[in-house]
């Protein structure tokens, strides 16, 4: 299996393996659709290829996508029926925690508070998950790494991550690549010419620009990829803009006018 692609930005790379090898958690900070998971998909391919095949996990990395109805249940586990007998059934956390894998936990302040609270013993000096409904004290595996993720721009004070759980983690910022490296990623992972995928990149440029006008957050990487896909498959360019594009960012009217204007500019 090849590497996820990921193209670093700065020495991301290398303070994630250093995180790593002190096994201290990591936090990652930045918009939607910088990529977050896709860095974190590729370190962990990057760590654990590097592990003896006798000891190479099966899933190196256990993601959790985080929302408002996630509880701390669904994290650490349940007792389950099966036919007559009734059974544990452990979490992605506790998964995680026992196996070694580096547990992923996206959109962290999405979840509850309770959920959040709960990954406090395991990002400090004990390193270890209570499961109060068997009464388990586990201590994680020597390999374990808890990482999460979230976006400050996006997120209201009322979920905000709090301090307490901040100061647990080593904390990496990310955010949209410039033009140029924006146009090699877009290139690679949709499949476009060189000319196009600058062109995108271009519009992300010129859309993250109303900003300053009132429009927090701008247009991903992701989104541009996909409008690249569709071109790849035929689509063209100004109606692949539109689809990928204006219609994602916003249902705000203004806002899909304002970025159609770009998008014509670019490609008129």
């Amino acid at each position: 299996m090849n590497a996820p692609y990921y193209l670093p930005l700065a020495d991301e790379v290398a303070v994630f393996e250093a995180a790593y090898q002190s096994r201290l958690p990591v936090l990652l900070k930045g918009p939607t659709g910088c990529g977050k998971t896709r860095f974190i998909e590729h370190m962990a391919w990057r760590l654990f290829e590097a592990v003896e095949a006798r000891t190479r996990l099966k899933h190196p990395l256990i993601t959790v996508s985080c929302h408002e109805d996630l509880t701390a249940t669904d994290l650490v586990g349940r007792y389950l029926l099966r036919g007559d007998a009734t059974v544990w059934q452990d979490g992605p956390l506790t998964q995680a925690v026992r196996a070694g894998a580096i547990c992923y936990l996206d959109e962290i302040v999405e979840a509850r508070n309770d959920t959040t609270v709960l990954v406090h013993s395991l990002t400090d000096h004990r390193r270890i998950l209570p499961i109060d409904k068997t009464g388990e004290l586990l201590d994680a595996h020597p390999d374990f790494l808890l990482v999460i993720s979230y976006n400050p721009g996006y997120q209201s004070v009322l979920k905000d991550l709090k301090t307490s759980t901040r100061q647990r983690f080593v904390s990496l910022s990310f955010d949209y690549p410039d033009a140029e490296r924006e146009a090699e990623i877009v290139a690679h992972e949709s499949g476009v010419g060189a000319e196009v995928a600058q062109r995108l990149a271009l519009l992300g440029v010129k859309i993250r620009n109303l900003r300053e006008h009132g429009f927090e957050e701008g247009v991903s990487t992701r989104l541009l990829i996909y409008a690249g896909e569709l071109m790849k498959r035929g689509i063209a360019p100004r109606r692949a803009c539109d689809l990928a594009i204006v219609q994602a960012v916003s249902d705000d009217a203004t806002v899909q006018q304002a970025v159609a204007d770009i998008a014509d500019v670019v490609w008129p």
